[in-house]
């Protein structure tokens, strides 16, 4: 198993391939594993990471840090522990916003960043809804994900792919549940104009998770910023759609 320690935590993570870096990160309470259809493909003419960050997959599971903030520090340091020259950072979901405070944070390590289905803003202000999901994972974790899940993708797709995620979900730490609190008041629109590196955001067509507006609105705040819809695709449009993601994320990272 290949693991490194950043910021007190070790980190498992997949790396294959030669050429450009290109880190994917997983959306919440999933890993590294949502991005198999993109490494299979990419790792022919890119090198390709795929890392699951702390309390998922099989990193550590320290008691604390599961806010946006620590995250994007330990992805920092990953970079640098990894000795990656100006990696491309591809975040699904929450991961979105690791990727947008990553390039806010240190834009000279990053290349270019690619949120896909990312919630960014949407979920600001929404404190009753968190507080409600927070209430039913906790009576029920196991059946509030399975009504959950099926929701993140378009419909049609098989119940072995929504299986597997809730269960890489009941295998994560119920401590992850402490960014949906951070969510409920995260909102970087009035920095989005601060972010120097190439952006692209890739979004499902049919996500019901995540409105297209919200990656609409933050493309037109952040300079040259550009926005591809993934047809047919939901909220985890890499994997309910992946040979179309994949041409969408080679076009961007032409």
């Amino acid at each position: 198993m290949t693991c490194v320690t950043v910021n007190g935590t070790r980190l498992h993570y997949e790396d294959h391939g030669t050429g450009r870096p290109l880190v994917f990160l997983h959306g919440w309470g999933t890993s590294g594993r949502v991005w198999d259809a993109q490494a299979t493909d990419l790792m022919a003419d890119h090198r390709v990471i795929t890392v699951d960050w702390r309390g998922c997959g099989r990193s550590d599971r320290p008691a604390t840090g599961y806010t946006i903030a620590e995250i994007t520090h330990d992805i920092l340091e990953f970079l640098d522990a990894l000795a990656l020259d100006e990696p491309v950072l591809i975040g699904s979901s929450i991961a979105g916003a690791f990727t947008i405070e990553a390039a806010l944070a240190a834009p000279d390590k990053i290349g270019a960043i690619v949120p896909v289905d990312a919630g960014v803003h949407h979920f600001s202000g929404m404190q009753n809804a968190m507080d409600k999901l927070l209430a039913d994972l906790r009576a029920d974790r196991a059946g509030t994900l399975a009504d959950l899940v099926p929701q993140w993708y378009r419909p049609g797709v098989g119940a072995p792919m929504i299986d597997w995620t809730i269960r890489q979900l009941l295998d994560s730490t119920f401590l992850i549940d402490q960014l949906l609190v951070d969510q409920a008041t995260y909102d970087p629109r009035g920095r989005l104009g601060r972010v120097r590196v190439p952006t692209t955001f890739l979004h499902g067509e049919l996500d019901t998770e995540v409105p297209l507006g919200i990656p609409r609105e933050c493309a037109s705040l952040i300079p040259d910023a550009r926005l591809t819809v993934i047809e047919g695709a939901g909220h985890m449009s890499q994997q309910d759609q992946a040979e179309r993601f994949n041409q969408a994320l080679r076009e961007a990272l032409r």
